[in-house]
């Protein structure tokens, strides 16, 4: 491997910020929800180019709120108590006592290490989850599978985001809702990408942004070469169809869907494992990941 390293000259810089400019000009005073997760909330390095891109965002005019899961830290606290993990089409089985270590990592641990990182790097951040403010509500999931206490989103109040936006603060939310119905006042798990989802679309969001392990919807799925930049709201269905969107990858491309048609203007599906994915993707000509669209 050569060690030689490409200099990057003044104009360079200056020629990515101009590029960058028109995007900065469009995006100020608009929502951008971004969804955090997979190998970035892992390694050092790629945390801290989250929390910058974050925070650059939000020091331009964008306000920027920050969704997260934690699903590798649920399962080492599940395997330090002795208890095993069960998943049922995608989603964990979750009874009364993984519902209380679900609440303690999501919204303890993990959202204020987040919280706390976005400040150390020099933002502004305040750490919730669906239960403060009643921003997110939720009842059972029904079906024929049995899910525990997994729920469905059934109302976001937004003024407890809307607040601290205004304010310049960016909100950093933990997936776990208010539950109503039979389970009035009780916490229930919410999938994180559809809670972003959620919160997007209440928020009239210009974007929302999902992070994940690949580069983003592929024709072909081994190989990462094949990524597609642009897809239609209306190409999706097909997609699945024909095996192009399988896996993992359903869930997700569901959450855009979810978002686009709740008003969403566009959502991306980006590589997390790519340092600064998040501004590559919305601040340059070329982006990183998949762009849908509403038509």
């Amino acid at each position: 491997m050569s060690d030689v390293k490409t200099k990057i000259t003044n104009n360079d810089r200056a020629g990515i910020l101009v590029q960058a400019l028109p995007y900065i000009q469009h995006f100020q005073g608009k929502t951008i929800v971004v969804k955090y997760g997979g190998n970035a909330m892992l390694n050092d390095e790629l945390k801290k180019a989250v929390m910058e891109d974050i925070i650059l965002m939000s020091c331009i005019g964008i306000r920027t709120v920050l969704v997260h899961g934690g699903g590798p830290e649920i399962e080492t606290m599940l395997k330090k108590t002795g208890k095993e993990s069960l998943f049922i089409k995608g989603l964990r089985y979750t009874d009364e006592e993984t519902m209380d270590i679900v609440q303690m990592v999501l919204c303890g641990k993990v959202n204020k290490e987040i919280t706390a990182l976005i400040q150390k790097t020099g933002g502004d951040a305040i750490g919730l989850c669906g239960i403060d403010g009643g921003l997110l509500k939720a009842r059972r999931m029904k079906g024929d599978d049995d899910l525990g206490m997994v729920g469905e989103i059934t109302g976001v109040d937004t003024s407890i985001l809307n607040s601290n936006l205004n304010s310049g603060i960016i909100p950093v939310i933990s997936s776990v809702a208010y539950g109503i119905d039979e389970d009035e006042g009780k916490s229930l798990n919410i999938n994180a990408d559809t809670a972003a989802a959620m919160i997007a679309a209440a928020l009239g969001a210009e974007k929302l942004v999902l992070m994940t392990d690949v580069r983003g919807i592929l024709r072909d799925v081994n190989d990462e070469k094949s990524l597609i930049k642009s897809v239609q709201r209306s190409q999706l269905d097909s997609l699945k169809e024909e095996g192009i969107i399988t896996k993992g990858m359903i869930p997700k491309a569901d959450c855009c869907a979810l978002a686009l048609d709740g008003g969403v203007n566009k959502t991306h599906i980006i590589d997390g494992r790519i340092p600064h994915a998040i501004l590559i993707e919305l601040f340059t000509d070329e982006g990183i990941g998949t762009m849908i669209d509403p038509f």
